[in-house]
């Protein structure tokens, strides 16, 4: 009789058991619930109230040399993240240098009139042991000269490449001090342009801007040196 009153009562006292150590747990999830839920709530403001941006700048590596461009300068937008990439191009409002704002919907008034460019366009590519600029410029480009440079303006010499050459509807503007180097198309039914190229390690820049700027040409050179060091400033 007595093992049997013994078992009856181990039985009974094995769910309560049980459920006394229950009570603790589901208290203390019910609590951890709450509170989470809590603090989620006191969160949620303030989640919703940041904004949703990029950088002022972003760090990319192109030839394995780093660049900070700033994020509004991209004119690509799927070049417009940080980390390794074979090109990056750019535009830079001249003589501010200060990225341009986006751009505006464009009016049948705005499509009709003529609006000169304002902007300094910047290219920067991985070069691939292409030759480098400096060395075409003293080189390669000499071959298909006219003999004799002309004077341009306040210390630019203009020396225009043979017809019939690669570079038959250029011409080739050169200036020491400040140092500048370009090559520019010709004035037509369209303004001529001009090309500027130098070399930082693995990449290559290329600055882009108006042929009529060679009236302030060291304006120019000292907004191109100013460019290039911006670029190429590494940040901590």
């Amino acid at each position: 009789m007595s093992s049997v009153s013994s078992a009856s009562y181990r039985r009974r006292a094995y769910p309560a058991a049980r459920r006394s150590h229950r009570i603790p747990v589901a208290i203390g999830s019910t609590i951890s619930l709450l509170a989470i839920t809590a603090v989620a709530y006191l969160l949620w403001p303030t989640w919703r109230a940041q904004p949703v941006g990029d950088p002022d700048r972003t760090p990319v590596s192109i030839g394995e040399t780093l660049f900070n461009v700033p994020t509004k300068a991209f004119r690509v937008k799927f070049q417009r993240h940080s980390g390794p990439q074979e090109r990056v191009d750019l535009a830079f409002l001249y003589p501010s240098l200060a990225p341009p704002e986006r751009p505006k919907r464009a009016s049948p008034q705005d499509v009709e009139e003529f609006h000169p460019i304002d902007r300094i366009f910047v290219s920067i590519a991985a070069h691939r042991d292409t030759l480098d600029p400096q060395m075409r410029l003293r080189t390669i480009y000499p071959r298909y000269l006219t003999p004799s440079p002309q004077p341009a303006d306040d210390g630019l010499m203009l020396r225009p490449f043979a017809e019939g050459s690669p570079y038959g509807s250029e011409d080739l503007v050169t200036a020491e001090q400040p140092p500048l180097a370009a090559r520019c198309t010709r004035d037509r039914q369209t303004p001529g342009m001009c090309i500027s190229e130098r070399r930082i390690d693995g990449a290559d820049l290329t600055f882009r801007f108006p042929r009529q700027w060679l009236t302030q040409w060291r304006d120019v050179a000292i907004a191109i040196e100013r460019l290039t060091a911006q670029l190429h400033a590494v940040r901590n």
